[in-house]
């Protein structure tokens, strides 16, 4: 099985596109080598009659990790193509890493510089080509891949995380994107808001992706301020990268999660998150559309939150400097001070609840979010430049409706909507999830659990393994729209890892509103 994939990859061979014999090497004197190309990888063997030589490949460059290749002159007349492969390798301790390997080869085939330039090209061309990642054909899946060259405008916060992200991505991203050759125009961020700014008001026709290195946060407010965006419904198409410069990295590792990797923190995230960059398939990622009592809409792609888990996620904001130890951390001192939180939480099951039929009306009468009286528009059928309508919403002063479930207890420790596997870098929280799975993974902790309980589901939830100790305090619900109704304005209320004021919030899931960089 290859080194840091769940699945094992597929095998070499195929019908035969190139083969040739060249030099191991940029230098004159090389050792010459046979070099046979299929679209699924580059052997490398002993030319024929050589001694030792053997029909199996000596090495052969899985072109799925392949992320450029160039071709150039060379002394004496001769020429050179490379390529730059990035493949799992076994590592000391931990999860096995993406780690770099260049071959280059020399053309000399005669005295006619000009002619091996052009064999050293149409290999270089061929091993490119191969390289772009196919597009997958699966029912009601929309992918993309970037184009060759692309420009990328990335959105960069340095105080995110330990503070390294500048630093991060000089060492670790600048050189692997211009191998693939993405030219970056870098945009460091010097307050809040200032990406939410920068997006929503920068013609951003100049460039093909935007890349956010740093946390969730960052990528929230781009999200918001494409959002307000007069010409959002085109600038949403326009695909989103996350590299991992924060703390938690929640979207960065559950991207990860999806492309079928070994978990993996740190740098080996990072690597893995800029190799998918670098390869460039995209497809389509829901958002949610939040409302609050106060008259705010706001739109999250990865979680809302109340209670425990926000909580920590706040509290722990002073041990920034930790990374992502500063959550076990505020995980701790949080048990120490466990709180209870009194409110209503109601939600629209993605699957109709038998228990709950919906409440008998006027079959005649026109529906509107579950009430009979309103009609609401057609989907697509909203004004040019409007956001999308809450079709499965009522305003927050009305009861939710009939055929929603409202939540007995009214007690909670926690309450968290999250729409993406991963919670942060080790809490895998919805193993279920996916980019595009339409439904908004509800969880709500019960008053009256155990401080030693409570520690045992966060200690399974980095397994993803939380939902199998079958605690009768965990609930678990996949919902399309929830409402939630403190019944004061206490505890910390947070969206995409951002704090929000504590009121009534409501949401709904709105379908592949966006586009991600995703790897699978």
């Amino acid at each position: 099985m290859a080194a840091g994939r769940r699945a094992p990859p597929e095998p070499g061979g195929g019908p035969v596109l190139l083969q040739g014999i060249f030099g191991a090497g940029a230098t004159p004197g090389a050792a010459s080598c046979s070099l046979v190309l299929t679209a699924r990888e580059l052997q490398v063997r002993r030319p024929p009659g050589s001694s030792g030589g053997s029909p199996a490949p000596d090495a052969a460059l899985r072109l799925a990790d392949c992320v450029g290749s160039v071709a150039f002159p060379a002394a004496a007349a001769a020429a050179c193509f490379s390529l730059v492969c990035y493949p799992f390798r076994g590592a000391r301790w931990g999860s096995p890493a993406r780690q770099r390997l260049e071959r280059t080869f020399r053309v000399c085939l005669g005295p006619d510089a000009e002619g091996n330039l052009r064999i050293a090209q149409a290999w270089s061309r061929r091993i490119r080509e191969l390289s772009v990642p196919a597009v997958p054909t699966q029912d009601g899946d929309s992918y993309g891949v970037l184009p060759w060259p692309c420009r990328a405008l990335v959105l960069l916060n340095p105080q995110s995380g330990t503070g390294r992200a500048l630093e991060d991505f000089q060492a670790v991203v600048q050189p692997m994107l211009a191998e693939a050759d993405i030219a970056t125009t870098v945009f460091i961020t010097e307050r809040p808001h200032h990406a939410h700014e920068k997006v929503r008001d920068e013609d951003l026709s100049q460039w093909d992706t935007l890349v956010v290195m740093a946390g969730d946060g960052l990528l929230y407010e781009v999200v918001n301020g494409l959002m307000e965006r007069p010409d959002w419904e085109e600038t949403m198409k326009k695909p989103l990268c996350i590299l991992p410069g924060g703390s938690g990295n929640a979207l960065a590792a559950s991207i990860n999660h999806y492309a079928g990797n070994d978990h993996v923190a740190k740098k080996k995230l990072l690597m893995n998150c800029t190799f998918i960059l670098c390869k460039g398939l995209h497809t389509q990622m829901d958002l949610v559309s939040l409302s609050t009592a106060s008259g705010k809409r706001l739109f999250s792609f990865l979680g809302f939150g109340w209670g425990f888990i926000s909580d920590v996620d706040i509290d722990s904001e002073k041990y920034r400097w930790l990374g992502n130890a500063r959550f076990t951390l505020g995980t701790l001192q949080c048990l120490a001070k466990l709180r209870v939180y009194q409110g209503r939480l109601s939600y629209l099951p993605a699957v109709p609840e038998q228990a709950t039929p919906p409440a008998p009306r006027d079959p005649h009468a026109p529906v509107t979010n579950g009430q009979a009286g309103r009609i609401l528009p057609q989907a697509g059928t909203e004004a040019p430049g409007a956001l999308p309508t809450d079709s499965l919403l009522v305003p927050l002063c009305q009861p939710v409706p009939a055929h929603w479930t409202v939540v007995p207890e009214e007690e909670f420790v926690s309450v968290y909507a999250i729409y993406q596997s991963h919670l942060g870098t080790n809490l895998l929280m919805a193993p279920a999830a996916q980019l595009h799975d339409g439904c908004i993974h509800l969880f709500y902790l019960k008053a009256g659990i155990s401080r030693v309980a409570l520690l045992k589901l966060f200690l399974a939830m980095a397994r993803g393994t939380h939902l199998d100790l079958n605690c009768p305090h965990l609930c678990y619900v996949p919902v399309r729209a929830f409402r939630l109704e403190p019944r004061a304005a206490t505890g910390i209320m947070t969206v995409d890892g951002e704090v929000l004021a504590c009121e009534p919030v409501q949401g709904q899931i709105h379908s592949r509103l966006c586009r991600v960089l995703s790897g699978s």
